[in-house]
């Protein structure tokens, strides 16, 4: 069998695909002229204006809040559900419950959103911030479980059993053990749980309800009528806030490591 040889022309390729039509947004968001086609010059003045779009930034404020919020009660129930996934092989109900928690993912987002919107209106639930918040930490807490879960099965148990051993409670070894050695699984789920909710579009168009528009409903119903250089000053700072978000996380999961590594050299050098 042949080894396979790298290509640097089709990773270039592929890689052109995939990131020059962002790179051209964002050198667009730059541009002088109302044609968002035709370029009149380097001009930052689309950042201005668009500071001064009162209901572009209530859209981004709305967004921001709502991926926060969700992000972070998605990635709690999703680390408590993968805890019961893998320490727990045997429960009733459990194959119901692990249905349920992969459903999401491979429903289409047309079918969830729908399936929310017809619970609200039977809930007689006035649809605004809350319920988007809800929709969205129903999707994010899926993906976080199963990142977790994915760290937690490769996860030593001995190190819980010692500290149990010598006394410890169980709640307080999580937080001091096994807390931090999955940290960076939680934080990336965090990440991909904040991501997803940034993006959301289909699903918060059916959760949502008046005064509680989010910036892809908002970014959407413009483009509708035509793109506007605001338009893509919006998209390059969500672009520099996801590339900082994620170039963060890779810093904090690589630091992880490193301590994690010269923690079990300590160990071994004192034992």
């Amino acid at each position: 069998m042949k080894p396979v040889k790298f290509d640097p022309v089709i990773l270039t390729i592929g890689f052109a695909f995939l990131y020059l039509p962002i790179l051209i947004l964002v050198i667009y968001s730059f541009n002088d002229s109302k044609l968002v086609t035709v370029w009149g010059g380097f001009s930052t003045r689309w950042y201005s204006q668009m500071w001064q779009n009162d209901a572009l930034m209530d859209a981004a404020w709305v967004t921001l809040r709502v991926a926060l919020l969700s992000a972070t009660l998605g990635t709690v129930l999703g680390t408590l559900a993968a805890l019961s996934l893998v320490r727990f092989s045997r429960f009733p109900g459990r194959m119901l419950f692990s249905g349920m928690i992969y459903a999401p993912l491979v429903m289409p987002d047309v079918i969830t959103g729908l399936s929310l919107l017809l619970l609200f209106v039977a809930m007689n639930v006035d649809r605004g911030f809350w319920t988007i918040a809800i929709a969205h930490t129903t999707f994010t807490m899926c993906y976080a479980a199963v990142v977790v879960q994915s760290r937690l099965v490769t996860f030593d148990r001995s190190l819980e059993e010692a500290a149990l051993d010598l006394g410890c409670p169980p709640v307080r070894t999580f937080f001091k053990i096994t807390l931090p050695i999955i940290l960076p699984a939680v934080i990336s789920a965090w990440m991909l749980a904040f991501t997803l909710s940034l993006d959301d579009l289909v699903i918060a168009s059916f959760a949502t309800g008046p005064g509680a528009t989010t910036l892809p409903i908002k970014i959407y119903s413009q483009v509708r009528l035509g793109v506007t250089p605001e338009i893509n000053a919006v998209c390059t700072i969500l672009i520099g806030l996801v590339t900082t978000g994620v170039i963060f996380a890779s810093i904090m999961t690589k630091r992880a490591e490193v301590q994690r590594q010269r923690d079990e050299r300590a160990a071994l050098a004192q034992a």
